[in-house]
């Protein structure tokens, strides 16, 4: 049967429509989706025995929830997959500003209409995706913002009395009746804010000016919110928090898989970038462990957390400088070369939060050294350790390639706007690097492995090995003591 064909009252009476509550709603399908195998929140990786478990448990038990966590956590995105746990379509009283259930109305209009009309009270039906409701919390929302207030232009317009709740203005809140309804940043709502939510979540009812009115509203809420320690813009009241039924904490993926999962999912790439430009699978998992040691780094505040924004961001700027760089080479294809993370460097400093130490390095040397200790923390997976210390006569996997540096009096120079060619030349020219790789990486794909050559270069940088310097154009490597050779 098409519901949508109900159009009144008795229509709905006559169909055996039973309504339920929000909660239950959610309940309902949640059950459902468990029993079938089905995912409940869909794009949303690496929370599966963490966060998710979590968060149905919280439904079954119809709970208010509270997701705590740093940002870039995917606490907004849980919230709006909620929405797949409602039921399609649900009847709503015909002019309700509250969305009136028909057979269980709340509001005087509703209940005055039906008392009229009876059966023949008209109804529409709400499609899911209407019902869901958000408002990022700021210092300048206000209880009327939320909850409502008295409308003089309607009192007038109506010729009512300020005393005849007819007057009233519905806020945010009650017009999300039968919705799910999210507010975000919940610490930054001032206090006494908060405290107009009391009654809302514990008793389900609103007062408004003072208004003998009781609406029990039936309202799925959802908040998020940053640590406390973290925001010094405010906190939840603790009465607030009491009420909220389950308080749940997100936290960033454990592992790059996870990471690189999410960012390849939410990274905005045009098809044609794609299609000219390759990434090697070893600059990806790069990419993600760039994040990981700025996670880690003692130059950002790991209060403020890094979000996963940044790897997005990342991977779409490492795109275009591997794309303008081709384009501007008249190269048809190309493939991303680790000289091309330079261009992520604005996407990392906008996006993470230094502490005093960094502040005085330096954005942009904090992100540059990021990079470079990702190429250290990577090297060791593919390649042999290098010892902080040796024995003189000690022979390693890497003396062929530093020797080969000790031959080049003025250095070795990888230029960021060199065709594909003339980097594949150049990096060939580095034969000990085409023996090291045959011994260490041996299934390695040719068109990749200039890109893993690159990476020793930079590895061994890392590891005091080489000398690398950057400047405008690109970068100069030397053996270690070049620079007081040559006199650079």
């Amino acid at each position: 049967m098409n519901i949508k064909k109900i159009t009144t009252l008795g229509e709905l009476k006559k169909a055996g429509y039973q309504s339920k509550s929000i909660k239950d709603e959610l309940r309902d399908n949640l059950i459902l989706k468990i029993k079938n195998r089905e995912t409940t929140f869909e794009g949303v990786h690496g929370y599966e025995n963490t966060v998710i478990p979590e968060l149905e448990r919280a439904i079954l038990s119809r709970h208010n929830i509270n997701l705590l966590g740093l940002r870039g956590q995917a606490k907004t995105r849980l919230a709006r997959l909620m929405l797949n746990l409602l039921d399609e379509y649900i009847p709503v009283v015909e002019g309700s500003e509250i969305n009136d259930d028909p057979l269980h109305p709340i509001s005087r209009f509703a209940r005055e209409l039906i008392k009229e009309k009876g059966d023949d009270t008209p109804i529409f039906w709400l499609h899911r995706s209407e019902r869901f409701a958000e408002k990022l919390a700021t210092p300048d929302v206000t209880v009327a913002d939320l909850i409502g207030d008295v409308d003089p232009i309607k009192a007038a317009n109506l010729k009512l009395s300020y005393a005849d709740d007819r007057v009233i203005h519905y806020g945010m809140i009650p017009r999300a009746n039968r919705c799910i309804f999210v507010i975000n940043e919940l610490p930054d709502l001032q206090a006494r804010i908060q405290v107009a939510l009391f009654n809302i979540l514990q008793e389900g009812d609103i007062q408004i000016r003072g208004f003998k009115l009781r609406l029990p509203l039936d309202i799925q809420f959802l908040f998020t919110a940053n640590p406390e320690d973290y925001t010094n813009r405010g906190s939840i009241v603790t009465p607030l928090k009491d009420r909220i039924g389950s308080q749940i904490l997100t936290h960033y993926p454990s592992d790059i898989e996870t990471a690189r999962l999410i960012t390849e999912q939410e990274a905005r790439l045009v098809e044609g970038q794609k299609e000219m430009v390759e990434v090697p699978d070893l600059a990806r998992d790069l990419l993600e462990q760039i994040v990981f040691e700025a996670r880690d780094s003692d130059f950002i505040d790991s209060k403020s957390g890094v979000s996963a924004r940044l790897s997005i961001t990342a991977l779409e700027n490492l795109l275009s400088t591997a794309e303008r760089r081709a384009l501007k080479a008249g190269d048809e294809k190309t493939i991303v070369r680790l000289s091309d993370f330079v261009g992520i460097i604005p996407s990392i400093t906008g996006k993470v939060e230094l502490v005093y130490e960094g502040e005085q390095e330096g954005a942009a040397v904090v992100a540059y050294n990021l990079i470079g200790e990702a190429v250290k923390s990577l090297f060791e997976e593919f390649f042999p350790k290098i010892e902080k210390l040796k024995k003189d006569d000690a022979e390693t996997a890497y003396d062929d390639v530093i020797s080969w540096f000790f031959n080049q009096k003025d250095g070795f120079e990888l230029l960021d706007d060199l065709t594909d060619k003339e980097y594949k030349n150049l990096l060939d020219a580095i034969t000990p690097l085409d023996e090291l790789l045959a011994s260490h990486q041996p299934n390695l794909n040719k068109h990749e492995s200039y890109f893993v050559k690159e990476f020793v270069l930079w590895a061994l940088v890392e590891f005091k090995q080489l000398n690398k310097f950057r400047f405008s154009e690109g970068t100069q490597f030397q053996d270690p003591y070049g620079s007081f050779i040559s006199g650079i």
